[in-house]
């Protein structure tokens, strides 16, 4: 645990260290004497909101309106639940808040777990998080961005439609990993290109909606808690559903490290980005409501697609096109952000170190980067998007629950520690109420599936025994130094090979 990762990048011979490229990729990496290369606090709080609303707006707020709407039986209702699901993201975000400002390491959820349980239950996170947090999310967005490109042209081939479906998302993944493969500057440009759009087609949704509002068409809002369905069952279903639209907030405190103020930053990028999208959800589906009726929501499996043919007549395959590149963005940071995961785990022996390499020249994360890729796309040919957003929503509850018992964990284990941020011991103890319940009702919705989750998380790591039971092949050194120019150091020094 306590010796260095120094692990190289490549051959000194092929890097120039008097280049301008050289000097450039160097300038982004700082030294620790204990800790090989870190990342360069480059991050400020503009890029800390971009990169959380980018993560969280996908396919969520363009898949989900059909299963909340069809649980409440309401315009209301269902606006309740959208206010409340990203009420409920805030009060995470906030736990979250306390453990990046007390915890600053790239790892999020996999150092808070280390920290708080031990080397092998933070393995048992790690298995988790590369195996299926991050595949299967990319899968399920993948396969979104496959249905919107593909829906208008296949609608009367059906019986290809799945195929179809599989491959194009496919397709999307493997441009992704090639993108994140050749360069981070790319893909982080391609992440703030994907954020623009895609909240520029929600506030072209929104400005529709307000558009056939000031025609009169308030129809549906004449009475929007009519026919209400408050059975709790059917109301659980209905938050269920919309928080998976709210997902992919807490991946940003793996980005913490590289924040320049994360004591005052932190807090404030999750309540920005919280308020805005709740906000831009909240009208979103305010503004569906004035262009279809609940029964055609109900019946469309595209329902951004279906407003755009109704509203916007030989354009309306902007639409489509906008949801694509919004959930590919999704797909995109989620490849982007796991290289930090794997990063953290390697400084810890408990990753292949070969997953933990940089290209000599780009930099970027190639072994990491193709390793999720082949899983996410080994998802995408295994199931459907039903089957990957139940195996997701119970991972992410779980997953997220534990991390926020840290924080209670913490409070008894570490009292002294400074915390720049301190949440009141009664949200995380909410937050955990609320994570408990929704784990079991997935236990008594899906027992099949959840069991095999279960499986699939606690029985590989199990074998192996431990978090450094990777084998000696795995975790040898491969290659010879990568020197740093006079730029960054005084004199050469070895590189540790990971992001």
């Amino acid at each position: 645990m306590g010796e260095k990762n120094d692990i190289a990048a490549a051959l000194t011979d092929k890097v120039d260290p008097q280049s301008s490229d050289t000097v450039e990729r160097a300038s982004n990496v700082r030294f620790q004497d204990e800790g090989g290369a870190k990342l360069g606090k480059k991050i400020g709080l503009l890029n800390s909101i971009s990169i959380i609303v980018g993560s969280v707006i996908g396919s969520g707020i363009f898949v989900t309106p059909q299963g909340i709407l069809r649980q409440t039986h309401s315009i209301g209702a269902s606006m309740i639940i959208w206010v409340s699901c990203g009420l409920f993201t805030f009060l995470g975000a906030y736990c979250y808040a306390e453990l990046g400002t007390m915890i600053p390491k790239s790892g999020a959820d996999y150092s808070y777990t280390f920290e708080a349980f031990g080397p092998f239950s933070g393995f048992l996170r790690l298995w988790l998080e590369v195996i299926v947090v991050r595949p299967v999310s990319a899968a399920v967005l993948s396969m979104v961005f496959a249905d919107y490109i593909l829906d208008p042209g296949f609608i009367t081939c059906a019986k290809f439609h799945t195929s179809a479906v599989r491959l194009l998302a496919c397709t999307c993944v493997l441009i992704v990993g090639f993108i994140n493969s050749l360069s981070v500057r790319w893909s982080t440009r391609a992440q703030d290109f994907s954020t623009i759009t895609k909240v520029f087609a929600l506030i072209m949704i929104i400005i529709t909606g307000f558009v056939q509002i000031a025609r009169g068409r308030t129809e549906a809002l004449s009475a929007p808690f009519e026919d209400s369905n408050l059975d709790p069952g059917d109301l659980t279903v209905a938050f269920y559903n919309g928080w998976f639209a709210y997902t992919g907030w807490h991946y940003f405190n793996a980005m913490v490290e590289e924040m320049k103020n994360p004591r005052r930053d932190l807090i404030l990028a999750h309540l920005i980005s919280c308020v805005f999208i709740t906000i831009l959800y909240t009208l979103a589906n305010l503004a569906y409501v004035t262009v279809l009726s609940i029964p055609e929501i109900l019946e469309a499996d595209t329902v951004a697609v279906v407003f755009a043919v109704k509203m916007y007549g030989h354009y309306w395959w902007i639409m489509p096109l906008f949801v694509a590149i919004s959930t590919s963005g999704c797909v995109n940071g989620t490849v982007m952000t796991t290289s930090r995961m794997f990063f953290a785990a390697s400084q810890q022996n408990q990753m292949p170190k070969v997953l933990s390499f940089l290209h000599v020249t780009h930099l970027t994360p190639i072994p990491s980067v193709v390793f999720t890729c082949a899983v996410t796309i080994l998802y995408i040919a295994i199931g459907d998007i039903g089957w990957l957003i139940l195996y997701l929503g119970f991972v992410e509850w779980l997953v997220i629950g534990t991390s926020v018992l840290t924080v209670i964990i913490f409070r008894f284990t570490r009292p002294t520690v400074k915390r720049p941020v301190k949440v009141p011991v009664v949200f995380p103890f909410l937050f955990m109420i609320v994570s408990i319940f929704l784990i079991i009702f997935t236990f008594v919705g899906a027992p099949r599936e959840a069991s095999e989750f279960t499986l699939v998380w606690w029985i590989p790591p199990e074998l192996l025994g431990n978090g450094n039971a990777w084998g000696d092949v795995l975790t040898s050194d491969v290659a010879e130094p990568l020197p740093v120019v006079d730029e960054v150091a005084a004199k050469p020094r070895p590189v540790h090979c990971s992001l």
